[in-house]
């Protein structure tokens, strides 16, 4: 028997003022799965992406996370679960501008009371793992672009989620930027066994996914798979953050 999805939204639909930007969306995405949302600008590809994160509630329509109704659930209870199972890539980074790039990626194991000597050692472990251990002092006005899409990277993995979040993450960086970061982001959910659902224009992007969700006005209007479902990758049990 298959295993249930990790994550699944029924019939989604969410509103701004008079405009519904998403209309009766529904899919599903299954752990350790890589899967794109495409589609032009404005079809509600970051606004289906924000309500699969908890970060907007839909108007109508239920989100499952592993079973549970994630509409259903208080505002801290929803908190805690995406602090401790979502992560989230941005296209503009996001990195706090005050903390060097070590504090930047060590700060979500503070919020869940992470003991001090285990965020060090997760902390060195993943500069490493995205190779910019030789910056972990800078700030982030000291970094470039791709840099800090790396400490990004190795931030939204820290607290080890099941499933990460990324919205456009190559598209303020060149293009062999852009490239090295979906490699790295290709490796990483496939080592850590985690789902990656990512929003993209590029086709490149898209290529590292085993599946496409298309949208337009608000509605999937064609799902299909890609090369990159040959690809084949282990998908091993997350463990539990570091205490």
């Amino acid at each position: 028997m298959p295993s249930p999805p990790l994550l699944e939204a029924r019939s989604l639909s969410k509103n701004y003022e008079a405009r519904q930007v998403l209309r009766e969306v529904s899919l599903t995405v299954c752990a350790g799965e890589r899967v794109a949302l495409t589609g032009p600008s404005g079809s509600g590809k970051t606004t289906l992406l924000n309500c699969l994160g908890g970060v907007d509630r839909p108007d109508s329509g239920k989100l499952l996370f592993d079973g549970q109704v994630m509409s259903d659930l208080n505002g801290k209870v929803l908190a805690e679960l995406r602090r401790r199972s979502i992560g989230t890539i941005f296209q503009f980074f996001h990195l706090l501008p005050t903390l060097t790039a070590a504090e930047n990626v060590e700060f979500p194991l503070q919020l869940l009371g992470v003991k001090h000597e285990a965020r060090q050692q997760r902390v060195r472990e993943l500069l490493e793992r995205v190779g910019i251990s030789h910056r972990a002092q800078a700030l982030p006005s000291q970094l470039s672009g791709g840099e800090m899409q790396r400490v990004a990277i190795a931030r939204a993995v820290a607290h080890q989620p099941r499933l990460l979040l990324a919205d456009e993450p190559t598209g303020n960086l060149d293009s062999r930027s852009g490239g090295n970061i979906l490699e790295l982001l290709h490796e990483v959910s496939a080592e850590q066994g985690v789902a990656l659902v990512l929003v993209t224009h590029s086709e490149e992007a898209a290529a590292i996914c085993s599946r496409r969700i298309h949208l337009k006005d608000g509605r999937i209007v064609g799902t299909d798979e890609t090369p990159a479902a040959t690809l084949g990758t282990t998908s091993p049990q997350p463990a539990a953050p570091p205490r």
